[in-house]
């Protein structure tokens, strides 16, 4: 059989020859099986755009592996859930693999005499493919069970937006150390998110307070803490909430764990958003998936904004508009408080975020510092103490 054939015969990794790599190679491979000069030409071109576009001329094993390592298939899913592989699926996921190498190693070697091709590397790849793909499924079955599997094997954070999901790429990267000052809170959040990842039962967490308290940063700061331990976050925009259900029914088939993270949470009345929100998180025919949760911050704790009319206005069961404004906070099974801290504190957070940024400051500097923010900003805020230090830094080693 050739290695044309041996392509479209792939079946677990019949995805990667859907992909932009995948599929340059399969139409090379097409070619070279009896295409003639010029769809030779033009299919090795046309493959050395997308290897360019990745930095990988030199090494296509390099770029397809890419590939292959993010697929979402029957080996992938098994192994990133410590699941035992039926002995056919994995012979055929071993004879895919196989396939897959040859064909690359194919293409490389005939750019390697023919001076008129792009010159095309097949340097090996890193572990798990740093040898004959055909003989390393186990390999690659222990990799998954590390790393997860499909688009979450290379990337932690994703920004979901029009039913689909964008991986975040530079994602901020504050820990739970340095944040200052709500060390309460943040324990209860680690405590909570061990649970999960370790397989027992965990709530959904609202973090609602006063501004620049670090509601956001502490969530953001749990995914960093946690991410080696296969953790995923998908943070959901407020204007797309009414995609919840959609979005659970995706991660319901995964194993890895996945935290939805919605921020600065409101709603107003008549939002189809709330009703959506609030089925997913308890209440609804298809509930959440054991392997979801959802951390929302806010700075109202009565998330459906309430007004006097609702009190007093005509509606004839006005106790029913109340009992529904405080219906959704209630669903959540934790809730953390973030206020502004008293002058005290206010003064220690400083000091401590000063140490981390090595900017030493005397007694006096802390006492003013802490004046005039509070004074300027009107508010002890953590988020502009920081922001002020940064400055103040910045200044100093001009």
């Amino acid at each position: 059989m050739s290695s044309y054939h041996e392509l479209l015969a792939l079946s677990v990794y019949r995805g990667v020859i859907r992909r932009p790599v995948g599929s340059a190679l399969l139409n090379a491979v097409k070619a070279f099986s009896g295409g003639s000069t010029e769809q030779q030409l033009d299919t090795m071109g046309a493959l050395a755009e997308v290897l360019s576009r990745t930095g990988q001329l030199h090494s296509i094993l390099t770029a397809l592996a890419a590939e292959v390592l993010s697929e979402e298939n029957a080996l992938t899913v098994a192994a990133a859930g410590h699941q035992e592989l039926p002995a056919e699926t994995l012979a055929a996921a071993k004879r895919d693999l196989a396939a897959l190498y040859n064909a690359a190693i194919l293409v490389s070697r005939h750019t390697e005499t023919n001076a008129t091709m792009p010159t095309i590397g097949h340097a090996a790849a890193a572990a798990p493919l740093d040898a004959a793909w055909g003989d390393q499924a186990e390999a690659l079955m222990a990799w998954h069970g590390k790393n997860g599997c499909g688009e979450f094997v290379f990337h932690t954070a994703f920004l979901w937006r029009n039913g689909s999901m964008q991986p975040v790429e530079h994602i901020d990267p504050i820990r739970l150390c340095d944040l200052k000052g709500y060390e309460v809170q943040q324990a209860v959040a680690r405590d909570n998110t061990e649970a999960f990842l370790n397989g027992y039962p965990a709530n959904n967490v609202l973090l609602y307070g006063d501004r620049g308290t670090g509601k956001s940063s502490t969530v953001k700061a749990i995914l960093n803490e946690y991410a080696d331990r296969e953790l995923r976050m998908i943070e959901v925009p407020k204007e797309y909430l009414h995609e919840l259900p959609d979005l659970t029914d995706r991660l319901a088939t995964l194993p890895m764990k996945f935290i939805i993270f919605i921020d600065d949470l409101s709603f107003s009345g008549n939002d189809d958003n709330f009703s959506a929100l609030k089925a997913v998180l308890e209440g609804g025919l298809a509930t959440r998936p054991d392997n979801v949760l959802i951390y929302a911050t806010s700075n109202r704790r009565h998330l459906l904004r309430e007004s006097f009319d609702d009190r007093d206005g005509s509606e004839v069961h006005a106790a029913d508009t109340i009992q529904e404004s405080v219906s959704l906070s209630d669903r959540f099974g934790i809730t953390l408080t973030y206020i502004h801290p008293d002058h005290r504190r206010f003064v220690e957070m400083i000091r401590l975020m000063a140490e981390d940024m090595d900017l030493p400051l005397t007694d006096d500097e802390l006492y003013t510092v802490a004046q005039e923010l509070t004074s300027r900003r009107g508010a002890r805020s953590p988020r502009y103490a920081r922001q002020y230090l940064i400055d103040l830094k910045h200044k100093r080693t001009e």
